[in-house]
């Protein structure tokens, strides 16, 4: 396994290398990719993990002996943050790749975490997604939402996007955001405000990713191979206890993608969240009785998703890697595919 480093910087660290265009609030933005070397380091899975195109893509495989993952030579503290991800095809149920930001390995009893996971599903069935947030070692407040895709993200790449600021998290899916998260005052500290390292890791979550642990992972599909490419680390590069928040969005790259959604793109995504959206913590009244703080309660949203089954609560640790050692309180899973 490749030996963790972490440079800390102290203020932005913005590498130019082979750009990409990404639309961000609407506006074309040329963003650094970096190759596997320049930004990241294996996490756990040996030689699971494989590099191709000289390391500008990654491949990442599951099979009976292991999983892997890889993650982020830095912390950073707001950015943009995005990789082109083709997952797995045929059954995969049981499968979990997850593309996320967290900082469990430093504060163990406080992190925070940005979710993405695609989970798999029996054949014939699709991928659906689940986003999360966590701040401040919120764990007893999950925030999941899951969505079926227009596409089969099976048959080609597709680009995943976080975007993180002081004030709001929003979700990409080929450059269409499907998910903004606001910070409110009457969250408190739940909102994610420490330096985080991006991961990405393939791992098996039988016991709660498929209906509720229904479906299991069945090795004999394996391997399950999933594949990174177009990676972007577009943030400020920080010491995780010594940084300075102030000084990282001053800087004018990240003001620059500090900006609102467009008119444009908030019709486009209140079309994907009408159309795909299957389930979101808002409107779950077996796990709370009142929703949380920070929701904003849309009388249609809520009776549309009615139709969809209720939730059910698994448990399952990400990953089986020495860097980042955490189990999820819970989970919200879907009884039914």
């Amino acid at each position: 396994m490749m030996m963790m480093k972490l440079s800390y910087l102290g203020s932005a660290l913005f590498l130019v290398l082979s750009l990409v265009s990404v639309f961000v609030s609407g506006s074309e933005k040329r963003l650094p990719i970096l190759s596997f070397d320049e930004g990241y380091n294996q996490l756990f899975g040996d030689d699971n993990l494989v590099l191709h195109r000289d390391g500008k893509a990654v491949h990442l495989t599951l099979n009976e002996r292991t999983g892997s993952g890889f993650v982020s030579q830095d912390l950073y503290l707001h950015g943009y943050f995005s990789a082109s991800i083709k997952l797995p095809a045929d059954y995969t149920a049981g499968v979990v790749v997850a593309f996320y930001m967290s900082n469990g390995d430093i504060f163990e009893k406080n992190h925070d975490e940005i979710d993405f996971e695609f989970l798999g599903n029996i054949r014939g069935k699709d991928w659906r997604i689940q986003t999360n947030v966590y701040g401040n070692g919120s764990t007893s407040v999950g925030r999941e939402e899951r969505y079926n895709l227009w596409f089969d993200p099976s048959d080609d790449f597709h680009q995943y996007t976080i975007l993180w600021t002081d004030c709001k998290i929003i979700f990409y899916v080929d450059n269409i955001p499907i998910r903004e998260f606001k910070r409110t005052a009457s969250m408190g500290g739940d909102f994610p405000a420490k330096p985080m390292s991006l991961y990405a890791t393939i791992w098996d979550g039988s016991d709660w990713a498929t209906n509720g642990g229904k479906y299991r992972v069945n090795y004999k599909y394996a391997p399950y191979v999933t594949e990174f490419s177009d990676l972007i680390l577009h943030g400020c590069a920080v010491d995780p206890i010594e940084f300075s928040s102030k000084k990282c969005d001053t800087t004018q790259s990240l003001e620059e993608l500090s900006t609102t959604i467009t008119p444009s793109q908030r019709m486009k995504m209140d079309s994907f969240r009408r159309k795909h959206m299957t389930y979101s913590y808002c409107y779950d009244q077996t796990r709370y009785k009142v929703p949380p703080p920070e929701c904003v309660v849309n009388p249609q949203e809520a009776e549309r998703l009615k139709k969809f089954d209720p939730v059910t609560f698994g448990g399952g640790r990400r990953h089986h890697g020495k860097r980042h050692h955490r189990t999820r309180a819970s989970r919200a899973e879907t009884d039914s595919i």
